[in-house]
């Protein structure tokens, strides 16, 4: 009797233990909520300092993790595991997690500081009335090229990038919806065209631009480029803004025949675990001051219109990287094209990358 007591003993210790160790490790990754907020961003995508302003200020342990692509974002929502309290998915990643059931409404009741945002960055297509997500940072997929070194090109169309005297000479973003997207563009097709005839003719194209490609990278395409490792780039607005200021030879444009207009916003998955602490976070980021900081760190255009006065004019009076209203109501947002369209366009995609092997 005593060694089956004893052995029961030893059970209860070891499962309290279990419970223990499994308690620490959720709150260790933030899965607990209480006093601890996980966020879920881009790299480099925030000011560090206002981080710790925010802990600072609320007393909210902040749990910051990163993701390079809206489908890895996705593909770790869908699997769950982690309660991320605030995301910042791109629009066409943001009508698909609504697809999905897998938001939270937004309550701007608690969110005041939302009356600072630029209605042109309000009410659009991947989330009408903003029931689901708050503007966070927005721009442009365009052509950053250094003038020493092109030729006297002025890249104010797509098919620039097909001159044969770019040989070897240009780096690629690594997103099937911005380089499918700027073939179809160079077409005079919409960026979320979904005929057949024009994805194949746009692959065809693309192909024959593999001549002048030298590279089709990540991140480090910001650092490539400034080193003059190539002379041209497809690039975001933002990763533009940020190799320009390393290197002051560059340039940046938005082709004639439209391009992308793309909008990050702040989102609370279903999930999460610490609902209030995200609508603090949220509120926070919203403050003019807050925004200004951010844009000034990130170097993304920011649509809080009250933190643009904050800017300094050589940032906020560039045109490059705030186009006035007359082009911007000429781009396009990503639409969501749903599962299998999208998986369509990665693999025609895929395609082309293999073709530059």
């Amino acid at each position: 009797m005593k060694q089956l007591v004893n052995a029961f003993l030893a059970i209860m210790i070891a499962a309290f233990a279990l419970m223990y160790l499994g308690s620490w490790m959720n709150k260790s990754e933030g899965y607990s909520g209480g006093n601890t907020l996980t966020i879920y961003n881009w790299g480099d995508y925030i000011d560090p300092e206002l981080l710790t302003q925010f802990q600072k200020e609320t007393g909210i342990t902040v749990i910051y993790q990163t993701f390079d692509s809206n489908e890895a974002m996705l593909t770790k929502i869908e699997q769950g595991g982690t309660n991320f309290d605030v995301v910042v998915p791109s629009d066409y990643a943001i009508a698909k997690m609504k697809e999905e059931n897998l938001l939270l409404p937004i309550d701007h009741s608690k969110l005041p500081n939302l009356s600072h945002i630029d209605s042109r960055f309000m009410n659009l297509s991947f989330d009408e009335g903003n029931k689901y997500s708050v503007p966070y940072f927005w721009g442009t997929v365009g052509i950053i090229y250094n003038p020493e070194l092109t030729h006297g090109i002025k890249f104010d169309s797509w098919d620039d990038l097909w001159d044969s005297r770019l040989k070897n000479n240009i780096m690629l973003v690594d997103g099937a919806r911005e380089i499918m997207g700027m073939a179809l563009n160079s077409l005079h097709y919409s960026l979320n065209d979904r005929n057949e005839e024009h994805l194949q003719e746009a692959l065809t194209k693309l192909n024959k631009l593999s001549p002048n490609v030298k590279a089709i990278v990540g991140d480090e395409i910001k650092m490539l480029l400034a080193n003059e490792e190539a002379a041209v780039g497809v690039v975001w607005s933002g990763d533009a803004s940020e190799i320009m200021d390393e290197n002051d030879k560059l340039d940046y444009v938005v082709p004639k025949e439209g391009s992308n207009v793309w909008a990050d916003n702040l989102v609370i998955p279903r999930t999460a675990a610490n609902v209030e602490g995200a609508y603090k976070f949220i509120d926070f980021m919203l403050r003019p001051e807050v925004a200004a900081q951010n844009a000034e760190y990130v170097g993304y255009s920011t649509p809080n219109k009250d933190a643009l006065a904050l800017l300094p004019e050589d940032i906020s009076g560039d045109e490059r990287f705030y186009p006035p209203k007359e082009l911007t109501d000429k781009l396009e947002v990503y639409d969501n094209l749903g599962k299998k369209m999208l998986a369509h366009y990665n693999e025609l995609f895929l395609k082309f990358k293999m073709h530059n092997d």
